[in-house]
């Protein structure tokens, strides 16, 4: 097999766009080509490129809702309500989880985090956490990277008298669940400038608010990219306008002082001492939060992520370090199976336009990493399913 490249040539608009930026960039040509196939088409947004500021961030009040979300969390902590934050198991929900859980805590003690069990509950909002919230007391649920469609289980928790803050990034329905308030780029009429932020990045933008709102400086959350950072590596969305910049600064902080959950990882991986690249969050650092979710539990990451101690947070490290181990083992395992039943077959997979394979032995947390193996290996796309329940 080998790749199929498609070169795309610049349109006569862009070949001007191109003219304009050689005069600021003549030293290297090949550069005012590659800003406009980005779509960077003036001198100033090439500057901004180039050397990304937080204080370009956009106003989290242009995010539809943000005003409702703020006021309804400044009324829960007033009112000294419980609140959960509740996040999917992925890298992008518990680090989400973290980021807010972890701001939230320097001013409010009457607050936890919620993971769910991949197997036991599934992705999403599930009834039982919702009766685990009602019986602590809960009375607002801050639910990040998931909760955009589950309109059954939100109208259930309000029939308890729980309400919902959603921060979300996926695209939503054209039916929206009965929430307090919906934070998503992605929701229709929005005039939020940056569409493809992370989960974490939403809940990212919901402290900001919360800060500007409370008049609080931006140092301490600021000081919490490193997790956005590393959201936005591991849930690959695109690496433009703020979350250039994020990413930028966060991986400052994972250079020089990252929190002491990724601090564990990075001396596990073996980074320290070396430069931390978007490359090594992506290929060493993701996978390994992302494990936890995979193997046992989400909620473990996040209890790594928010540790105050540095041998408490080494020993969490370790501990998940080993459900990555054990995760890779499986992933090797099951795609040599998948394999095996192609060859077995006897199919040339070369005329074939995906592949369709299925093992009710197979475990559910790995599957889609099997899948992505599978694509690799034949370059077509490939659906890999197991059996539950």
């Amino acid at each position: 097999m080998t790749s199929k490249w498609n070169y795309s040539t610049l349109s006569s608009e862009e070949q001007s766009y191109e003219s304009r930026l050689s005069k600021r960039y003549a030293a290297c040509p090949p550069i005012s080509r590659l800003l406009v196939q980005r779509g960077i088409t003036s001198v100033e947004e090439a500057e901004h490129f180039f050397h990304p500021s937080l204080k370009d961030l956009h106003d989290p009040f242009l995010m539809p809702d943000m005003d409702k979300a703020v006021a309804r969390l400044n009324k829960a902590m007033g009112a000294k309500e419980r609140i959960m934050v509740y996040g999917d198991y992925d890298v992008d929900g518990t680090t989400a989880v973290a980021l807010v859980y972890r701001y939230l805590r320097n001013f409010y003690s009457n607050v936890e985090y919620y993971i769910p069990t991949r197997y036991d509950e599934g992705y999403g909002i599930s009834k039982r956490s919702i009766d685990y919230a009602a019986s602590q007391g809960v009375s607002l649920v801050i639910i990040l990277d998931c909760g955009i469609k589950a309109i059954d289980e939100i109208d259930y928790a309000r029939s308890l008298g729980i309400d919902f803050i959603i921060c979300d990034h996926h695209v939503p329905d054209d039916r929206l669940p009965d929430a307090v308030a919906i934070l998503n780029p992605k929701l229709e009429g929005s005039i939020y400038p940056c569409s493809h932020l992370s989960g974490c990045g939403v809940g990212y933008k919901f402290m900001q608010a919360f800060a500007i709102s409370n008049g609080i400086p931006g140092a301490e959350l600021e000081g919490m990219l490193d997790l956005v950072a590393v959201s936005i590596a591991a849930d690959i969305v695109p690496m433009v306008d703020e979350n250039r910049i994020m990413a930028y600064h966060g991986l400052r902080r994972l250079n020089s002082n990252p929190n002491l959950g990724l601090r564990a990882i990075i001396r596990i991986c073996g980074l320290s001492g070396r430069e931390i690249t978007i490359s090594d969050v992506i290929f060493k650092i993701g996978p390994r939060i992302n494990a936890s979710g995979r193997m046992q539990s989400g909620r473990e990451a996040v209890d790594l992520l928010v540790a105050r101690d540095s041998a408490e947070a080494h020993e969490k490290g370790k501990e998940i370090d080993r459900y990555n181990q054990d995760r890779k083992e499986l992933d090797k395992r099951i795609t040599e199976e998948a394999n095996a039943i192609l060859e077995a077959r006897g199919e040339d997979c070369s005329d074939k336009k995906s592949i369709v394979i299925y093992n009710k032995d197979w475990h559910r947390g790995i599957i889609g990493i099997v899948a992505s193996r599978l694509t690799e290996l034949y370059y077509k796309p490939a659906v890999v399913l197991t059996l539950n329940n």
